[in-house]
C-alpha cells in the first residue's frame, strides 16, 4: 500500500469513527467561535503556528527521525491546546472528549508513517 492510499484510508476511517463517537456519547458538534473563547483560541492557534514555522528551518536538515518527532510535537500541542480550550469554554459539551481520541489517533499515524513510506 502507498504512501497516498494510506492517508486516504485514514482519513475516511477517521471520519468514520468521528460519527459512530459522536452518536455513542451524544456529543453534538459545537464550536470554540460561538464562544467566548473564539479570541483565545484564534490567539493560541497563531502562536503556536508561528513558533514551530520559525523553528522549522532548524530542524529541516536533520534526520528524518527528528523531523517526525517535531511534527509530533507540533501535533500534540496543537491537540492539546485545542482539547484544552473545548474543555473550557465548551463546559456542557464533550468535544474534548473527540479532540483526546483524535490526538491519539494522529500519533498513531505519524509513529507508522516510515513503515508505509
Amino acid at each position: 500500500m502507498g504512501f497516498f492510499q494510506f492517508v486516504i484510508i485514514f482519513i475516511l476511517l477517521s471520519v468514520l469513527i468521528e460519527r459512530v463517537i459522536r452518536k455513542r456519547l451524544g456529543v453534538e458538534k459545537k464550536k470554540i467561535s460561538e464562544t467566548a473563547g473564539k479570541n483565545v483560541d484564534r490567539w493560541g492557534r497563531g502562536i503556536i503556528l508561528v513558533t514551530f514555522l520559525a523553528t522549522f528551518s532548524y530542524f529541516i536538515d536533520k534526520d528524518d527521525e527528528i523531523v517526525k518527532w517535531y511534527w509530533i510535537s507540533y501535533y500534540v500541542i496543537l491537540m492539546g491546546f485545542q482539547t484544552y480550550i473545548q474543555w473550557k469554554y465548551l463546559k456542557d459539551s464533550k468535544e474534548y472528549i473527540l479532540s483526546l481520541i483524535f490526538l491519539v489517533l494522529g500519533i498513531v499515524f505519524l509513529l507508522s508513517v516510515d513503515s508505509v513510506l
